[in-house]
This record gives structure tokens, C-alpha cells and sequence, in this order.
């Protein structure tokens, strides 16, 4: 069965191929890249013209068109660029899930202007320090992250307010009707593929979350990526079945179902831009629910549910899986967090025609680093899959020296998809990035076939329903609640979520503090997903190692889950 994928792997590498490769050098390192690869994300935008009559963008009872989408997102850009907004500059995008997010995105990626994809969930502190970081010209803001904002704004009087789906005007706020009233033709410009298509947050170690800059070099080898991927299991799958792979041009343009935030590399640049490039369709959810998800499959043809591993556990096992048609359905999986062994046989089983399906990225590599689906998945479920041609992979010890296979060490790749750095944080670049290669922070091992498994984490986070949160900024955040002496934040496994946010606390002798009244202000302080679900309050200090550091693993080992508060 591997000779097989070899096979159909190098067929589709080999010189003429559709996925050759070469290496060239970028910013003093090697680096593979795609030999037809284009230039820019502006290239594969204006490609998707082609559908024109197809649907793109669906959101309830409203619907875009290819066409339609692209008469409006020229009119963004051409209102951007007649607020002096020009290659280069940033503009931020501080919406929940509407259509009207992508479609900003393609105005501004199309035309050399950075996105700067602000998280949903942000409170004022964090918009405040994102903002602080990103320096956008305008901001583009839905009804809720404008009620945050307008508390915060007078900090910032250079920044102009755009407002998105608002019930009410708002004073010197300016109306997205005005925005797409604008009309005219995308503008000319020249995007090298080196410059920012968009900063992507991505919670940091120091308390602090650092904006990653993906490139458009970058992102269009995500894209290219997952062509190779769907591909290279789509042509092994047959040729073990042995029958004939379906005729591209007999396939119907896919269908998906938006599921996970659109400033999150899963939703725009794997599902979003693979869907694109295709043709497809985007339906997008107010908010995420397994019956919703449901209707809408049935009613809207989804080919493919793309999110982090609960939702697809939640949809095959809600109480009305059977009443709807899921047929249509030929991929069910995701990213955002590791597919449970488990859920990869329960997905080919439950779901009529679907294959069940990851990936294993980072925000720092642009999208998918490695793709598993189909047989090989079912055969390996605790893999995710080979990284894609144009990455170089290693693991290593703690010194960066390359381990014998099947030696478990921490992740580095190197290729095209490495983002070009964090902004304002060159010592944070130097430290995460060595001659090109990306410590991904996860422990792993690969085996005979070049297939990864993921076995740890070096990184100090919890991986929660796909959201990285970073135990120190937990932990910053906590002491600056008068009453705590000590704490330490680790991650408590889940069955849902993956995992939930715990810590053990112990007060300042002479205080009192209820866990309601840790709760309380974390949630002033910090978006609700980062509040610990589990709270133990220690009457000692919290155990510690000689350097000083708390025994984390140890500590958390001998809590009983049942005596959290």
C-alpha cells in the first residue's frame, strides 16, 4: 500500500509535473518551492473569476455569487485606496464569521495590503494591544467588537472606523454601504510574493500574543499543498481499489461548511482558499451547532466539515444524525487539534460516503504541514500524515541535532509555508526560526514511511477545541489579582474540548478569594475561553523544582479533578 503512495507521490513531484519543486534561497535560507507556484495571493483571486455564475459565499438566506463577490471586493479596494491606504499598509478585520470577512480579505491581499485578522474573542485589553502591535489604518468592526472598541477608541484617533451589519448608525463611525458603493475595477498593482498577505495572532509564550507574518509566497504553497494532498490520496486510494480516479473535470465544485473562526488559519487559508481556488462554495454559521450543521448539509450539499475534532464527534453522535441526508458529505476531519484515534474509525463508519481526514499545521507555517486521510488514516489513526513536498522535516534534541528515525524530538520544518517572522519581535524570530527552520514546539516521531506522529508538547499551552492557550498568559493575567501568591495554569484533559484550563492557586496568607472571584476577573481581563474551567486552591505553596520553577506535570498528576472548584 506505500510502495503504491511512493509511487504516486514522486509521479506527481517529477520534473513537468504539476507539483515539481525547486530550491531557491529566501532571506539567507534555502527553501523549497513549487516551480509553477504563482507569484501572489492577488493571482489567485483573479483566477476565480472564472466561476462567475457559481455560488460563493452563503450566510442564512443571503447569497454571493463569484461575480458578485468580486464586484465588491474591487469596491473595498478601491475605497481603501481612496483613503490613502496603499501596498503595504495594514488594515484590520474585527468581525465574527460574515461572508463580509473574506471579502475584505481578497480586497486587501489582491491589492498588496496586509489583513490583520484580529481574534472574535478579544476583550478591550487585548484589541487595545493588538491595535498597539499592528498599527492599522482602518478598522473593519461588526456590531459586537465595535462595543469594545468605541471604549478604547480615543487611543487611537489615526485609526478609521468602518462598521459592518450595524443595527444603528454610530457617530464617526463610517457605514460598509458606503465602503462597497464605491464600484470600479480592482486596481493594478505588483505584489512581491515576500511582502505580508495578513498578520495572524497567535498567543505567545511571554504573556502576550505576537502577530505572525504569513506571506504570500507562503500562502499560495498552502494552497498548492492541499492541491497535492487531495490529490496524492485521491490517485493512491484508487490504484489500491483499483479502479479509475474521477475525472476532474466530472467533479462538482465542493461545498463547505464554515465552522471555525476566519482569523485562524484552518478556516482561511486551508478550508476558505482551497474552496476558492476550486470553485466552491462557503456556507457560514452564525455560530457553531451540530443540529444547525446538520440542516444545512442536507439543504446545501456539503461536501466536506472542516473544523477542530469535537464538532465532527458532535456530529455524528447528535441525537438527529440519522433524520438528515449527510451523503453528500465526502470528507469529515479537520485541524486545529489532533483527531482522536477513536473518532477516525467513528467518522467512516457513521458518515455514508465521507473519508475521514486531517491535517497538522501552525499559523506560523501558513496552513497544513502534514495531510492524512482515507485508507492511510484508517491505517495509521494516530498520525497525521507526511509533510508536503516543499518541507524539509527533522526531529531534534534539545541541542537542534537531527534524532534517528523514529526518535521522538521536537519538530522542525523548513519550506515555502514558514511565515517570514513575528512583528515588532525579532529576538522571539531568532529564537523560533534558525536558518529558515521553524521549531514547531510539538515533540514528535516519523516513521519508515516519512508519516509523523505527534507524541507531546515541548510548548507550555493548552491546546483547547483548537485554541492555543498559552499557560503563561493565563498566568500573567492572574497575577494581577492582589490575592493570588502562586499559581500554575497546565491543561486537564477533555472529552469535548481536548482539553480545559486548570490551575492550582495558592493565596497570599491573611487574603480570601473565592474561585468565583478568580473567575470574575479573568473575565474582565482576558476572552472567556481562556478562563480555567478547574480551580484548586492549595493550602501550601505549590511544589517546585531546585532552579524554582513549579513541577507542573507532577503537580497536576496528583489533583483530583473532583476536588476542583
Amino acid at each position: 500500500m506505500y510502495d503504491i503512495y511512493k509511487e504516486t507521490w514522486d509521479a506527481l513531484i517529477a520534473e513537468g509535473a504539476p507539483f515539481h519543486y525547486k530550491e531557491i534561497e529566501v532571506r539567507g535560507s534555502p527553501m523549497r518551492v513549487y516551480s509553477e507556484a504563482p507569484p501572489s495571493l492577488r493571482e489567485i483571486w483573479l483566477a476565480s473569476a472564472a466561476y462567475a455564475a457559481n455560488d460563493y459565499l452563503v450566510f442564512r438566506e443571503e447569497r454571493w455569487t463569484y461575480a458578485d463577490a468580486h464586484r465588491e471586493a474591487a469596491s473595498i479596494a478601491n475605497w481603501l485606496r481612496n483613503q490613502g491606504v496603499n501596498p503595504g499598509d495594514r488594515v484590520a478585520i474585527a468581525l465574527r464569521n460574515y461572508p463580509e470577512w473574506l471579502l475584505l480579505y481578497w480586497a486587501c491581499v489582491s491589492t498588496g495590503v496586509t489583513v490583520v485578522g484580529m481574534n472574535a474573542w478579544w476583550v478591550e485589553n487585548e484589541m487595545t494591544y493588538g491595535l498597539k502591535d499592528s498599527v492599522p489604518k482602518v478598522l473593519f468592526c461588526d456590531q459586537e467588537r465595535l462595543a469594545r472598541y468605541l471604549n478604547i477608541r480615543d487611543e487611537f484617533p489615526d485609526i478609521t472606523t468602518v462598521g459592518v451589519r450595524l443595527p444603528n448608525t454610530t457617530a464617526g463611525v463610517i457605514n460598509y454601504a458606503e465602503v462597497i458603493a464605491t464600484g470600479g475595477d480592482l486596481p493594478e498593482v505588483n505584489v512581491d510574493p515576500d511582502t505580508d498577505a495578513c498578520i495572524f495572532y497567535t498567543s505567545g509564550t511571554t504573556g502576550y500574543p505576537k502577530g505572525a507574518q504569513l506571506t504570500h509566497r507562503g500562502c499560495v504553497h498552502n494552497i498548492m499543498n492541499l492541491g497535492f494532498a487531495a490529490q496524492v490520496n485521491g490517485l493512491s486510494t484508487a490504484r489500491i481499489n483499483n479502479v479509475e480516479p474521477p475525472n476532474p473535470e466530472e467533479v462538482e465544485p465542493p461545498s463547505a461548511l464554515v465552522t471555525t473562526p476566519m482569523f485562524h488559519v484552518t478556516a482561511n487559508n486551508c478550508l476558505a482558499q482551497g474552496t476558492t481556488v476550486a470553485g466552491g462554495k462557503l456556507i457560514h454559521m452564525y455560530r457553531w451547532d451540530a443540529g444547525e450543521a446538520l440542516k444545512i448539509i442536507e439543504a446545501e450539499k456539503i461536501t466536506s466539515l472542516t473544523g477542530v475534532p469535537v464538532m465532527s464527534r458532535e456530529l455524528i453522535s447528535h441525537p438527529d444524525f440519522d433524520h438528515y441526508d449527510t451523503s453528500s458529505l465526502k470528507s469529515v476531519g479537520g485541524g486545529g487539534a489532533q483527531l482522536q484515534p477513536d473518532l477516525v474509525g467513528k467518522i467512516d463508519k457513521a458518515v455514508k460516503n465521507a473519508s475521514p481526514g486531517t491535517g497538522y499545521g501552525m499559523t506560523e507555517t501558513c496552513g497544513i504541514i502534514t495531510s492524512i486521510a482515507g485508507t492511510f488514516f484508517l491505517d495509521k489513526p494516530a498520525s497525521c500524515g507526511p509533510a508536503m513536498p516543499v518541507f524539509e522535516v527533522k526531529a531534534v534534541d534539545t541541542d537542534g541535532n537531527e534524532l534517528a528515525q523514529g526518535k521522538p524530538g521536537e519538530l522542525w520544518v523548513r519550506g515555502a509555508p514558514v511565515i517570514k517572522g513575528y512583528i515588532n519581535r525579532e529576538e522571539t524570530t531568532a529564537e523560533t526560526i534558525t536558518d529558515g527552520w521553524m521549531h514547531t514546539g510539538d515533540v514528535a516521531t516519523i516513521d519508515e514511511h516519512g508519516f509523523i506522529f505527534i507524541v507531546d508538547r515541548v510548548k507550555d499551552m493548552v491546546l483547547r477545541g483548537g485554541e492555543n492557550i498559552y499557560c503563561s498568559e493565563v498566568e500573567t493575567t492572574l497575577h494581577k489579582m492582589g490575592s493570588i501568591a502562586e499559581c500554575s495554569v497546565f491543561g486537564v484533559p477533555d472529552d469535548r474540548l481536548g482539553e480545559e484550563v486548570g490551575v492550582s492557586i495558592y493565596l497570599k496568607p491573611g487574603t480570601v478569594a473565592t474561585a468565583d472571584d478568580i473567575r470574575a476577573f479573568c473575565l474582565q481581563h482576558m476572552a472567556k475561553h481562556k478562563i480555567p474551567r478547574y480551580i484548586w486552591l492549595s493550602d501550601d505553596h505549590l511544589p517546585r523544582n531546585a532552579n524554582g520553577k513549579f513541577l507542573k506535570r507532577e503537580l497536576r498528576d496528583t489533583l483530583d479533578i473532583t476536588e476542583a472548584v
